[in-house]
C-alpha cells in the first residue's frame, strides 16, 4: 500500500460511521489522521470504532507503519484544517451545515490542500459557494464500510478545478480506493440513485404486504446480488439477451418497460438510449464473446458460492468469536 507522497497526514471532521471509516483506512494505509468531532465523546467513540475495524484491516493486510496510535484528535475545525494535507468532511447531511463548515475549513487549511466531502447526495456547487477557494473542494462520497468498500465517487462543483479532482482521485487510489467520476452534477450522483430506485420499490412491495423485508433481502441475495457483485446491471442484461447482447435484449424486452412491474416510471426508450446501451455492454465485454462471458460469470458464481456459503449466518450459525479466518 503506497500513499502519495505529498499526503502524510489526514484531516478528518466529523467521527461516525464514516468518519471512522476514513480513520481506519487510513491509519491502515500507514497514514497520520488528526479528526475533530463535537460531540462530548466523540473520541472515545472513534478511537472504539477504529478498534473495531482493525481486526478485519489487519487480514487485508496493513501498510509498514501502520498504527491506530497515529490518530490523533483535535480541539477544533481550525487545528484540523491548518495540520492536514488533505481533509475529509463528514457531518450530516444537511446543505446548510455542510456549506458553513466547508467555508470555515476553506479559510482555516491552505489554499492547495484538497476538501473533500462525505456527502452522499448533495450538489457540491451549492456547499461549495461560500469557500474562498471553491477550486479545491470535491464530493468523496465512500460507501459503508469506508474501511473495505473501495468505491469512492468523486463529483466536482461548477467551481472546482480538473486539477483537484485529480489529486482526490490520485489519494484515494493510494489508500486502496477505486474513485469513480460522475460526469455531470446531479443529486444522489451514481451509487445511491441506484439504490434508492431499489429501496422505493422495496417499500411499496412491504407497504402492500406482497413481501416480508427477509424475502426482499432473499431476492437480491440469492439471486441477482450474486452477479452484482462481478459484473453489475448492464453486463448482466446484455448476457440476458443470448448469442445478441444488449441488442437483441433490449429489442425483445424492451416492450416489458412500459409494463408496471415496478412502481418507478421508465425512461422512453428512444434509439439513441438503445445504442448507447448496446455501445456501453459491448465495451464492457471487450471483445469476448456471449459464451466467453457465459464461462467467466460461472466461474466467479462458483466461486462465490463456495465462498459465502460456510459463512451464511443462516446455515452455519456460530458465536463471533469463531467465525473462520
Amino acid at each position: 500500500m503506497k500513499t502519495t507522497h505529498s499526503i502524510g497526514t489526514v484531516g478528518l471532521i466529523g467521527g461516525g460511521v464514516i468518519g471512522s471509516g476514513w480513520a481506519a483506512r487510513c491509519l491502515a494505509h500507514g497514514l497520520n489522521v488528526v479528526a475533530y468531532d463535537p460531540a462530548p465523546n466523540g473520541e472515545a467513540a472513534l478511537r472504539a470504532a477504529v478498534d473495531n475495524a482493525w481486526p478485519a484491516l489487519a487480514r487485508r493486510g496493513l501498510a509498514p507503519g501502520a498504527s491506530t496510535a497515529r490518530l490523533r484528535f483535535a480541539a477544533s475545525v481550525a487545528e484540523v484544517a491548518a495540520a492536514a494535507d488533505f481533509i475529509q468532511e463528514n457531518a450530516p447531511e444537511r446543505e446548510e451545515l455542510k456549506r458553513g463548515l466547508l467555508a470555515e475549513i476553506d479559510a482555516a487549511s491552505p489554499p492547495h490542500v484538497i476538501i473533500a466531502s462525505s456527502s452522499s447526495g448533495l450538489l457540491p456547487t451549492r456547499i461549495q459557494a461560500d469557500c474562498r477557494h471553491p477550486e479545491r473542494v470535491v464530493i468523496g462520497h465512500p460507501f459503508n464500510p469506508v474501511y473495505l468498500l473501495p468505491l469512492v465517487e468523486i463529483v466536482p462543483g461548477e467551481r472546482t478545478s480538473p486539477a483537484a479532482v485529480e489529486e482526490a482521485a490520485a489519494f484515494y487510489r493510494s489508500i486502496g480506493m477505486r474513485p469513480l467520476r460522475v460526469r455531470k452534477e446531479i443529486e444522489g450522483y451514481l451509487s445511491d440513485r441506484l439504490q434508492e430506485a431499489l429501496w422505493r420499490e422495496a417499500l411499496h412491495l412491504v407497504a402492500e404486504g406482497i413481501a416480508t423485508t427477509e424475502e426482499i433481502d432473499d431476492a437480491i441475495v440469492y439471486g441477482p446480488g450474486l452477479r452484482y457483485a462481478f459484473m453489475g446491471t448492464c453486463l448482466t442484461f446484455h448476457l440476458a439477451g443470448g448469442e445478441g447482447g444488449m441488442a437483441h435484449m433490449l429489442d425483445q424486452f424492451g416492450p416489458a418497460l412500459k409494463l408496471p412491474w415496478t412502481k418507478l416510471v421508465a425512461p422512453e426508450l428512444t434509439r439513441e438510449l438503445r445504442d448507447r446501451m448496446v455501445e456501453g455492454t459491448e465495451a464492457q465485454a471487450a471483445g469476448w464473446s456471449v459464451k466467453e462471458l457465459e464461462r467467466w460469470r460461472d466461474s466467479c458464481l462458483i466461486g462465490l458460492l463456495e465462498t459465502l456459503e460456510p459463512m451464511r449466518r443462516d446455515t452455519a450459525p456460530q458465536p463471533a468469536a469463531e467465525i473462520p479466518a
